[in-house]
């Protein structure tokens, strides 16, 4: 399919220098340095590694972004589709995904070698630092559909039909009911932004979801994706990922267009 549509929506938000703490351990013999003869620097990440994160700094966040760059760009508007849109994600959604990467609860290789020398507050400071860029608009795929039962319909309006309204017969609830009327998703790290996002990342995501894939372990697993998913065809998949690359604000739309 070719996309030529974009999708506005009135009222959206559009949207790896780590810290490593010294371990100081005694064993029979063996000389404990007192903590007042510690470096300064090693005393203050040593108390850093202590404390639970607080709300990100997009500015310290910036500067820990630069190798993240290569792949989802200096802002977070990835140009190659294998690698999603970070920017205009929310800060703790971001933070809890790259906690599942160091943990092993969702695999990837890549992900999870710039995870593991990754602290909580690094998390948040990265997560705060994308969710103050601006996820750039994509186009939704308005080719008519030439056979089967949504024949003669825009490719787009599938989903966008399962997106606001979802399948009460099916059991398919609308995806708006958590991502929000223009996928703007909410703050929390249960349902992120999805407005913009590379249609070949989201179908994928979906397609994992579909296949049984759940990101997290016991009370921490997200489970809520893998039951909606499975009730969905790949034409639904595809439809749906394509309309909601096509969202986006209208506001963004006539600032470009000034």
């Amino acid at each position: 399919m070719t996309p030529s549509r974009n999708l506005a929506v009135p009222g959206l938000l559009l949207v790896s220098v780590l810290l490593a703490a010294p371990a100081l351990a005694q064993s029979d013999g063996a000389t404990v340095t007192p903590i007042a003869e510690v470096p300064a620097p090693a005393v203050q990440e040593l108390a850093a590694a202590n404390q639970a994160p607080v709300a990100g700094d997009a500015a310290a966040g910036q500067a820990k972004a630069a190798v993240c760059g290569a792949c989802h760009g200096m802002d977070g508007n990835s140009t190659d589709p294998l690698y999603p849109k970070l920017a205009g994600q929310h800060e703790r959604y971001i933070a809890r995904h790259l906690a599942l990467f160091k943990s092993g609860e969702r695999a990837n290789p890549i992900m999870s070698g710039f995870a593991a020398m990754l602290g909580a507050q690094d998390a948040r400071d990265l997560g705060a630092w994308f969710a103050s860029q601006n996820a750039l608009p994509g186009v939704a795929d308005d080719t008519p559909i030439a056979s089967g039962p949504n024949s003669g319909k825009k490719f787009y309006q599938v989903g966008e039909n399962l997106y606001r309204g979802g399948d009460a017969i099916r059991g398919i609830p609308a995806c708006s009911a958590c991502h929000g009327p223009s996928g703007s998703g909410n703050p929390g790290p249960a349902y992120p932004a999805l407005a913009g996002q590379h249609s070949r990342y989201t179908a994928d995501l979906l397609r994992r979801y579909r296949d049984g894939t759940s990101y997290g372990s016991g009370e921490n697993a997200n489970t809520v994706m893998k039951g909606v998913a499975t009730l969905l065809t790949d034409e639904e998949i595809d439809s749906l990922a394509s309309y909601v690359e096509g969202l986006h604000a209208a506001s963004a739309e006539r600032t470009a267009a000034r």
